[in-house]
């Protein structure tokens, strides 16, 4: 968790490899985004149906009838702040977006406790999450930004809940935070494509 908190906070101003105005250009660069904007586009769907299925199976539907529930819950919600267009850094952006990724990787596993019939499409997810971060890594590498390797094993402990309903809420809300997680690491892929 310590690696984690430093790698999110440690103040990094300015890009180590080349200015992003050199790398628009880059065909390596641009084929990378398109193919990880699509990819992120197909995690995108499968959390989509998840939330479904959420919504099918356990009437958890509305998010705004669950927000006093959530109070009590300890859900982790992965920063992205470095990822928003008025404070856009590229590579901080890139450890956020694999920090996060991490973080819903463990987090999965409340749901596929609650959808046990689904297993097969939380493990396609979680696969997935792991190849987009493997991509970005091996992209920061290409660009000689400063990557962070983060242990095999999964340390992140997975979120605990007092009661069955509240792990129910908590599947809700993980997979809703997942949801604007990936919107705002959409977007800013998309950002890249354009500078």
């Amino acid at each position: 968790a310590l690696l984690l908190a430093v790698l999110l906070w440690a103040p990094w101003w300015a890009l180590h490899g080349a200015p992003l105005t050199e790398l628009s250009g880059d065909q390596d660069f641009q084929l990378f985004l398109q193919r990880n904007l699509e990819f992120t586009r197909k995690i995108r769907g499968d959390v989509a149906a998840l939330q479904r299925l959420l919504c099918d199976t356990l009437q958890l539907c509305k998010e705004d009838e669950l927000l006093l529930v959530r109070q009590d819950l300890d859900i982790a919600q992965a920063p992205l702040e470095q990822c928003h267009r008025r404070t856009f850094q590229a590579e901080t952006c890139f450890s956020q977006i694999r920090a996060g990724l991490r973080i819903y990787h463990g987090s999965l596993a409340t749901i596929q406790a609650l959808l046990p019939g689904h297993a097969g499409l939380v493990e396609t997810l979680q696969l997935d999450m792991a190849n987009l971060s493997s991509n970005i890594q091996q992209q920061m590498e290409d660009l000689g930004l400063a990557t962070v390797t983060y242990p095999t094993e999964n340390q992140d402990p997975v979120p605990t809940f007092s009661s069955h309903f509240h792990h129910q809420v908590g599947g809700f809300f993980i997979l809703a935070n997942f949801q604007r997680f990936l919107e705002t690491a959409y977007r800013a892929l998309r950002h890249l494509t354009s500078l």
